[in-house]
């Protein structure tokens, strides 16, 4: 049984030139944006983690967090 990988590559491979070359693009793109997202992702937990180094915030314990919602709910 072949992999999807290996469908997917014979097919990519009777495209023509200009398909391919979009198809690459939108690969491309597809891991740039993870890439972003990524980095993002790191920059807030480094933002976040500098706010409670430097006093700036304070953490909850997570039952307080719980029980805030909780009553909120209510």
């Amino acid at each position: 049984m072949q992999s999807q990988f290996d469908i997917l590559t014979a097919q990519a491979l009777k495209l023509t030139p200009d398909e391919r070359e979009a198809f690459v693009q939108l690969l491309a793109a597809s891991l740039d944006q993870d890439i972003a997202e990524d980095e993002a992702l790191a920059a807030e937990v480094a933002r976040r983690i500098a706010d409670l180094e430097s006093g700036a915030t304070q953490a909850i314990p997570l039952a307080d967090a719980f029980a805030s919602v909780r009553a909120g709910l209510k």
